[in-house]
């Protein structure tokens, strides 16, 4: 058995594990690093499956960085909101196997979850992996198992379902976003948007971000129209690209080619946008720069 190459057959299946199960990049790409060293201590040609096994390990791992990083993100100032991975076909950092059940929406509510939970609940509904599988990577019975994914299923709530319009209809919709905010076309705006629109940033305390979510058509409208004024004269050669990111359409702001804040938005069966989400915090964005 060559161990390298064995790992390296699963490599893009661990790192969606653990990019869905952390929401942070670099530090997914830790973990898979980590499964990689622990692997080749223990790869030999005993181990009859080696998907299940790394599968195992690199959950383990999430699980535990999981629980020790719980401080970290109670202390966390302002909105937590994922790491943006780029997952375009010409992306060099599409690394993940699927892009389904993976927008920033969907990475948002998986916080609602507990280590095991969020294992469970990705291990069976997005991985399809069986109750008996699953029972081993999280060293629990097939019957817990079931009782974590029913409780997991409540936690996230069902009724968050977003409609997701197809990449065609995404950038007409972004694209008057856009073009709206930086007219200053408030009405437009409004109507672009659900009533009860919700605007998460999320800065780390290391960029300026609100603290809280702000909410309403017209108070968000009003928000990013006085933003698109100040971005453009406070950055050098601003642009905007759309990118796929988290197998959405979003916006990605730049000023001399560095990535400045990363925007993706949800919207509702309407096909009005329901939720913003925009990425501010540097370390968060250096994988992109």
């Amino acid at each position: 058995m060559n161990c390298t190459e064995v790992f390296n057959d699963h490599r893009n299946l661990l790192f969606s594990i653990a990019y869905r199960m952390l929401g942070l990049v670099m530090d997914a790409e830790d973990m898979v690093q980590e499964c990689f060293i622990k692997w080749h201590d223990a790869c030999d040609d005993d181990v009859d499956s080696p998907k299940s096994f790394l599968a195992t390990m690199v959950t383990r791992l999430c699980i535990d960085y999981l629980r020790s990083a719980r401080v970290k993100r109670e202390e966390y100032i302002g909105s937590w909101l994922p790491e943006p991975i780029l997952t375009g076909d010409d992306s060099p950092e599409k690394q993940v196997t699927q892009t389904d059940h993976l927008s920033t929406a969907f990475m948002v509510m998986l916080e609602r979850l507990s280590p095991i939970e969020r294992a469970v609940f990705l291990l069976r509904e997005v991985f399809d992996y069986n109750y008996t599988e699953i029972a081993t990577i999280v060293d629990k019975s097939e019957a817990n198992c079931r009782q974590i994914l029913r409780r997991a299923r409540q936690h996230i709530d069902e009724e968050q379902a977003r409609y997701e319009p197809d990449m065609a209809v995404q950038q007409q919709i972004l694209d008057q976003f856009v073009q709206l905010t930086a007219t200053g076309d408030l009405e437009g705006l409004i109507a672009l948007l659900s009533e009860d629109v919700v605007v998460v940033g999320d800065g780390g305390g290391k960029a300026i971000a609100a603290r809280r979510p702000i909410i309403g058509a017209e108070t968000v409208a009003k928000f990013f129209i006085g933003l698109a004024e100040k971005q453009m004269k406070a950055y050098k050669d601003p642009r905007f690209e759309f990118r796929e990111v988290n197998g959405q359409l979003s916006i990605v702001f730049l000023s001399e080619d560095v990535v400045y804040f990363v925007t993706t938005v949800a919207y509702d069966a309407s096909g009005k946008i329901k939720n913003i989400y925009s990425q501010l915090n540097p370390d968060k964005l250096r994988h992109l720069n």
